[in-house]
């Protein structure tokens, strides 16, 4: 480098223009416009997510560096606002809300195929399969989910079995079990 780079970080509001965790990275466009900013899997991570769903508002700490604006932190994601009427109706009682008394249980994925919309969870020490839909991923802040990740799901009896109605980052579901 020939000049010393501001190490300075500034707080951005925004919104995820894409993610994909496959390759590790995805940008963010700031309210307050400019370039768009670069969002590194490792900040994600960090942030105990492993993915987060494309149009999602986000607070971030940035840093511009000599290869542009960079996140640098993750403060907080909050879900993109949901569509008009969700698929979901089609396979649950019509009873799909963020209801916080449901518990949120401890699970791991079993596989989910972001192409075919869907996968499959199964809450420790119980070998039923949870359905989750890509939907209840968007609607929770996520893109995507890998097999063996740990999460926290709040379930609910579909039409087909239980399913997944919300889907929490393990580690944000710890910060938050004592006033769950």
């Amino acid at each position: 480098m020939d000049d010393p780079m501001d190490n300075s970080t500034t707080s951005v509001h925004g919104r995820v223009k894409w993610f994909d965790p496959t390759k590790g990275f995805g940008f963010v466009v700031a309210d307050s416009g400019g370039p768009d900013i670069l969002l590194h899997a490792n900040v994600l991570r960090n942030f105990g997510q492993s993915s987060v769903a494309d149009d999602s508002g986000i607070d971030i700490e940035v840093q511009k560096t000599d290869r542009g604006v960079q996140a640098t932190r993750v403060l907080h994601i909050d879900p993109p606002e949901p569509a008009d009427q969700s698929p979901l109706a089609e396979i649950t009682d019509g009873h799909f809300a963020d209801d916080d008394s449901l518990p949120l249980e401890p699970a791991r994925v079993k596989w989910f195929d972001k192409a075919k919309g869907f996968g499959f969870a199964n809450i420790f020490g119980d070998d039923d399969d949870i359905f989750v839909h890509v939907e209840v991923l968007r609607r929770s802040g996520l893109a995507d989910l890998q097999p063996g990740e740990a999460v926290c799901l709040r379930v609910v009896d579909g039409k087909r079995g239980r399913m997944a109605t919300v889907v929490k980052p393990w580690e944000s579901a710890l910060d938050r079990s004592s006033g769950s």
